[in-house]
């Protein structure tokens, strides 16, 4: 398995345990399941050789939602689990 579909399967769990979440009506942790699973999306269409030209903006897009995952996790941990 190479690392492009690697991502895509890692984005495929996620979504679909932020599906699961939202049918236990936790729309929180769906929402941080579900921006990971993007994030991991558009790193590995990053990686595509035939999206050179949009390579930056892709780029920049994944980190935000890096940044925007962490920072979502981190309010869950401190305001539901403690």
């Amino acid at each position: 398995m190479n690392a492009r579909t690697r991502q895509y399967l890692f984005a495929f769990i996620f979504f679909a345990v932020g599906i699961y979440q939202l049918t236990r009506h936790d729309a929180l942790e769906a929402s941080l399941y579900i921006s990971a699973a993007t994030a991991f999306v558009f790193n590995s269409l990053a990686m595509e050789p035939r999206l050179l030209a949009y390579k930056k903006g892709l780029v920049i897009t994944t980190w935000v939602l890096i940044i925007g995952t962490g920072l979502l996790l981190l309010w869950l941990v401190q305001f539901k689990y403690l």
